[in-house]
């Protein structure tokens, strides 16, 4: 099911008076899938932060993303604000060809993933992927590519890439790492000025950190439209349908990848206390915020939320 499932319901709350909306919703409590990944972790801080105040209780469970699917589809969790598409694709397709979920479409614009080099390398004429097949730019990486995970979908989707000797990656090696691991030899090679070549994806910290620029991917290694991703807000279809006004807070609850990069560098990288890093997220984006809370009441109907928000900041 795709967001344009949940239109009628949306067309027709939008239609009702400010009251109304909010007694339709038949729970106070939201359970959130959050993995244990640093965009999500704060992304659902912040929307714990905006509904909290208009009276809902919010959950968060920390699970992956694997079980956080398996969750919506048997009543143990909500919504899942980071649903990572092709990455998570199977997973995805499972949920929604039982009829489980609804999707309301991308929470980050701009999302995007695939080989990545630090700005120094970019500006040294390194743009695409294809480039790798040219010996002596393969030797200035030393034949070396560096991921996350191994078993992880985009340290398969390199590994295949070397298999078919895509890029003339055939006699390349693949380093799967931890994330840390592999940022880790980033800020190393950085540190010393090396060329080096590894899984890049925005947002996230490593972006602004190491000025990370993604090159071209012609024969869509990382997934179509060079690395496109898709990070989508889902939520279990049951839940959806019994609380349309938080379901509205969800849907409206959107950010660019360079904003959420930001906060991910505040939390991850310099190790700033969430729920502060959060709260001042909130404090100085008012704008985003009034976007977020337009037609959204309390959970009792009796106040806007925007008001109910803002008499706690």
């Amino acid at each position: 099911m795709h967001k344009t499932a949940l239109l009628t319901t949306l067309t027709l709350i939008s239609m009702l008076p400010i009251t109304a909306q909010a007694a339709q919703d038949a729970s106070d409590e939201l359970r959130l899938v959050v993995p244990p990944w640093p965009g999500v972790t704060v992304k659902s801080e912040i929307f714990a932060q905006l509904a909290e105040p208009l009276g809902y209780q919010v959950e968060a469970l920390e699970v992956s993303s694997t079980v956080g699917y398996q969750s919506l589809q048997s009543d143990e969790a909500d919504a899942f604000l980071a649903g990572w598409l092709p990455a998570q694709q199977e997973s995805y397709d499972a949920a929604n060809e039982a009829g489980s979920i609804v999707d309301l479409g991308n929470n980050v614009t701009g999302a995007r993933m695939g080989f990545a080099v630090p700005g120094y390398v970019h500006e040294a004429g390194v743009t695409s992927a294809e480039q790798l097949a040219d010996p002596e730019i393969a030797e200035r990486f030393e034949r070396r590519i560096y991921s996350i995970e191994s078993g992880s979908t985009v340290t398969d989707m390199l590994e295949r890439a070397i298999d078919a000797d895509t890029y003339g990656l055939g006699n390349w090696e693949g380093k799967p790492s931890s994330t840390p691991g592999m940022l880790s030899e980033v800020a190393a090679a950085v540190d010393e000025g090396r060329w080096i070549l590894f899984y890049g994806w925005t947002p996230h910290w490593m972006i602004p950190e190491y000025d990370v620029h993604i090159l071209d991917d012609p024969e869509s290694v990382y997934g179509d439209d060079n690395g496109r991703s898709d990070v989508k807000t889902i939520v279990a279809k049951r839940y959806a349908e019994a609380n349309p006004n938080l379901t509205r807070l969800l849907d409206q609850f959107t950010f660019t990848a360079e904003e959420q990069s930001e906060f991910i560098s505040a939390f991850s990288l310099e190790e700033r206390d969430l729920d502060a890093v959060a709260k001042e997220w909130i404090e100085q984006h008012p704008e985003h915020v009034a976007r977020f809370l337009e037609g959204v009441t309390t959970y009792d109907g009796s106040k806007d939320a925007q008001a109910a928000v803002e008499a706690t900041l």
